[in-house]
């Protein structure tokens, strides 16, 4: 235990990896929604919900999509009451076979990444009608992810998965035309950490020239000799 109270990690005691995230840069973002095609394509193929994982959100100036943050805590994961959301491979993966549509995640998440599809059953034409059943009523209004209902549609909660099922990576990342989208890992994350802490070494020797100076040195005058 350390002297904040904090105890230590013992030497045998692996070290958890942070977990993987995508990040956009709104200065390159031009809007083009290729990110979400691409996105709901790939996930079309492996027979997921063609949902896009991310929202590319726009005002006056800038655009950029947001996505999912993998927290670390993941607050989706814990009100999970099928534990349908889980840390697996450095992310938070979300199992939609095992999900009950209850939309407790998408109340948790704090950046409103997590959004709910629609699926319905296999091979049952929308307007199956027969002598003994009436019509089915159409579709009601929508309104939100969270207060939509409609009979027959189960809402399954769909999150960014960094395209784990794929070898090469997020295809959001693969696909964007400007590279505004970047995947961050562990490693890239321990090296941006140090050449923050290379920046600001650099910047304190730079202060402790200043006050090296002769016209800073003790006892010295900080005023500009009158002419």
């Amino acid at each position: 235990m350390n002297r904040s109270g904090v105890m230590n990690k013992s030497p045998s005691e692996p070290a958890v990896a942070s977990n993987q995230f995508v990040i956009a840069d709104a200065t390159r973002c031009i809007g083009c929604n290729t990110c979400m095609a691409s996105c709901s394509q790939e996930h079309r193929q492996v027979g997921l919900q063609d949902a896009p994982r991310l929202q590319v959100m726009r005002n006056e100036r800038d655009s950029a999509p947001v996505m999912c943050h993998q927290c670390e805590d993941a607050p989706c994961a814990q009100v999970c009451p099928v534990n349908a959301i889980t840390r697996q491979d450095n992310a938070i993966q979300l199992n939609e076979n095992l999900c009950v549509s209850c939309k407790l995640c998408g109340i948790a998440c704090p950046f409103g990444a997590i959004r709910f599809s629609g699926s319905r059953p296999v091979a049952i034409p929308r307007d199956c009608n027969t002598s003994k059943a009436l019509p089915a009523p159409a579709d009601p209004r929508p309104l939100s992810g969270f207060l939509d209902c409609v009979p027959g549609l189960r809402a399954v909660a769909v999150k960014c998965d960094l395209c784990s099922f794929s070898s090469e990576g997020p295809a959001c990342v693969r696909t964007c035309p400007t590279n505004a989208i970047t995947l961050v890992t562990a490693g890239s994350m321990r090296h941006a950490s140090e050449l923050k802490r290379i920046n600001a070494m650099n910047a304190f020797d730079q202060d402790a020239q200043l006050f090296s100076q002769p016209n800073l040195s003790a006892g010295s005058s900080l005023r500009e000799p009158k002419p």
